[in-house]
């Protein structure tokens, strides 16, 4: 077990309530065995930058013993670690020494389903119609004379029919049972006792080792209507149901399931934190989640998704500190993570449709040398609203979505279930490069026999670590400064904010005492407002004049 508790906990509100999060997809962090995939040791080796970066914790993509269907979202067993990344003794030393360096430790959870190859699930099959083992899933007869039908019309998030046939014992064709993900990925039953209690010692299991709290991956999904009725509208035609009344998503049952939890973490010391990934229609949908008595903290996706226009960032911005102050939730600000397309990139075309739950879809050539400027100024923005900041590795490096892996190479689930009509998410998990001029840049250890699980761009030899440490105009010093500004001014962070007349195509905010954030997102100079001297700017000031997509803190 790990010496817990060497992080500062002096101050005296939750740490959560502003922290900036750094997210670590762990495949594609650091390798620290030369096998050509990120893992546990990666992660240690890289603390130290972690902690002269400035976050306040660290989120890691499933660790978990994995058949690796979809990059561990598929998990065969919830309390040890896949020997790809290491093993259970190699988090304990990631979390005393992220502890020592003052950085806390979140791993992801997935409790929506299992890995086909869970104990729980072969034991299900081998048990089967109607067996105890099954219970624990959502097995059901199809339809049709033979039962050749899906039970239901619902579809999984990566294509297809959500249902899989079984072929039984006998060998005869058998039950379907259902996946909103990947057929690899069976749901389970959350009105079954069993698998609540599972979960709830599984939370225990990890508390007790000392980590720091958890991300709660698909946490709008774990609770489906009874009687699986058919999805009344496809997914995209534009009907919505009426709030708590679709059959698998944001039914109003789940809260049940984390005011059970949040009772489990306010059990142990050190302020121990849940963020869902919950996909709601409406914000006050997702305030639901983030209730006192509930998680604490959930993704802002309607910023994340919102497209580069000061009138819908600044509606964006006000309706989620409104909603979220309602029930006394923080905010929680992110640009990117493993599921969409890195934003420089999405900044440097135009806008497109993006609805919530669909794919993304470009809509022209990229601009990177714009969507770069943009994204600098995007930082300075989410950096300094009201409480707390998510950021996706790679992100502090201005990393391009990489948007011409060979197909081949492809291994994100989409893919295969679009039938080949969907790249998915690959493009946004090439790995980090850390240092050198030709890959696989810092991210294998010198003389590694296995190239990186996927291939790096040679342009990328320009946005390593070690090449922008150092250098003023880079991406890497101007997160650096930026989160040291942020954790040492006392306007940021937690609390207020006043919006100042910033004219159209600008965000311009103050908050007390004496910080004030101008963002031009429109096409003509703008005229700085009075103010003392700037703190930090995403681009060159040219006198007293903010040059479009650029970003400026001022002191006042």
């Amino acid at each position: 077990m790990t010496d817990q508790y060497l992080i500062d906990s002096s101050v005296s509100r939750p740490w959560w309530r502003d922290a900036v999060i750094y997210q670590v997809y762990i495949r594609s962090f650091a390798d620290g065995n030369g096998d050509g995939m990120g893992d546990i040791a990666g992660i240690r080796s890289k603390l130290p930058y972690l902690r002269d970066l400035g976050v306040d914790a660290i989120w890691i993509n499933p660790w978990y013993p994995s058949p690796q269907a979809d990059a561990g979202y598929d998990v065969a067993d919830f309390r040890d670690i896949d020997s790809r990344f290491g093993t259970l003794d190699d988090a304990d030393k990631l979390i005393d020494e992220a502890h020592r360096h003052g950085i806390r430790v979140i791993p992801d959870l997935v409790p929506n389903h299992t890995s086909d190859q869970h104990e729980w699930f072969q034991a299900a099959l081998a048990a089967g119609p109607g067996s105890p083992e099954r219970a624990r899933y959502l097995f059901r007869p199809g339809k049709g004379a033979n039962g050749e039908k899906p039970p239901n019309n619902w579809n999984s998030c990566f294509g297809g029919p959500a249902w899989t046939r079984v072929t039984e014992a006998d060998g005869s064709p058998g039950e379907w049972y259902l996946h909103l993900f990947a057929p690899e990925q069976p749901d389970l039953n959350w009105a079954h006792p069993e698998v609540r209690d599972e979960f709830e010692s599984i939370l225990r299991f990890w508390f007790d080792r000392g980590i720091d709290g958890f991300r709660i991956d698909v946490a709008h999904g774990l609770i489906k209507d009874t009687d699986l009725p058919d999805v009344v509208a496809p997914q995209g035609s534009g009907y919505v149901y009426p709030e708590g009344e679709h059959p698998h998503w944001d039914r109003d049952e789940v809260h049940e399931i984390y005011r059970s939890w949040r009772r489990i973490a306010d059990e142990y010391p050190g302020d121990r934190k849940f963020v869902a990934e919950a996909w709601a229609d409406t914000p006050r949908r997702l305030a639901n989640y983030v209730r006192t008595d509930g998680l604490h903290t959930a993704f802002n996706f309607d910023f994340l998704q919102a497209p580069w226009n000061a009138e819908q960032l600044r509606k964006v911005i006000d309706t989620t500190t409104s909603t979220l102050a309602a029930v006394g939730a923080p905010a929680t600000w992110v640009l990117s993570n493993h599921d969409v397309p890195r934003h420089p990139s999405r900044y440097g075309r135009p806008a497109v449709n993006w609805v919530p739950g669909q794919h993304y879809t470009a809509d022209g050539d990229t601009d990177l040398e714009l969507g770069t400027r943009r994204a600098r100024a995007a930082a300075l923005l989410m950096l300094s609203l009201p409480g707390g900041a998510y950021i996706y590795q790679g992100e502090e490096l201005g990393l391009p979505e990489v948007e011409d892996l060979p197909e081949a190479l492809l291994q994100d689930p989409v893919w295969e279930r679009s039938g080949h009509t969907e790249r998915g998410r690959d493009g946004c998990r090439v790995p980090v490069p850390w240092s050198g001029d030709k890959a696989p840049f810092g991210f294998s250890p010198a003389g590694a026999l296995a190239d990186p699980w996927l291939p790096q761009p040679e342009a990328w030899k320009d946005l390593t670590a070690e090449a922008q440490t150092g250098d003023p105009r880079s991406m890497l010093e101007l997160y650096r400064a930026a989160l040291r500004i942020r954790r040492e001014h006392p306007a940021l962070g937690e609390g207020d904010l006043t919006w100042n007349h910033g004219g159209d195509g600008v965000l311009s905010f103050t908050r007390a005492p004496g910080f004030a954030c101008v963002v031009n997102l429109s096409a003509e100079p703008y005229p700085l407002p009075d103010h003392d001297h700037a703190l930090l700017a995403s681009d060159q000031l040219s006198s007293d004049v903010l040059l479009p997509d650029t970003a400026v803190w001022l002191s006042l």
